[in-house]
């Protein structure tokens, strides 16, 4: 009697990466059109939402925003994270669960706006002319 079947495949065949992603897609969530659920500054950022996205089952892809699909940008520039209809309402629910969006589905905004730097930055600098200013007051 022979060891291996001669001719057939061999079942346990080494996973590729890809094999290894679609493993992980639950079938409910692949159904109609891509939707935007989140997006990234830059395609790390992104491909990160895309993999927290996949460990629920939730298949992602990414697209270059308008405006920035240059291929010079290469990674940089911002990138939409996309998902089919069907799993919208999943993904929306692992970003909130990440505080990655809002309940009303807006986008977390991460880091400071311009304008409040500004206000810090000139808030600070009134504190340090009114300390040199009672600085050389108290000196005369």
């Amino acid at each position: 009697m022979p060891l291996t079947y001669a001719g057939l495949p061999v079942l346990d065949e080494p996973d590729t990466a890809a094999h290894g992603r679609a493993r992980k897609v639950k079938k409910q969530f692949t159904e109609g059109e891509l939707v935007r659920v989140a997006g990234g500054r830059n395609q790390p950022e992104a491909e990160f939402i895309q993999g927290m996205l996949l460990e629920e089952g939730v298949p992602s892809m990414l697209k270059r925003a308008r405006g920035f699909d240059v291929p010079d940008m290469l990674a940089a520039g911002p990138r939409d994270v996309m998902v089919p209809a069907s799993g919208a309402l999943a993904a929306r629910e692992i970003l909130l669960e990440a505080e990655l969006v809002r309940p009303d589905g807006e986008e977390v905004k991460r880091g400071d706006a311009p304008s409040r730097v500004l206000a810090v930055l000139v808030a600070a600098c009134a504190v340090a002319g009114l300390a040199a200013w009672v600085g050389t007051e108290l000196l005369t």
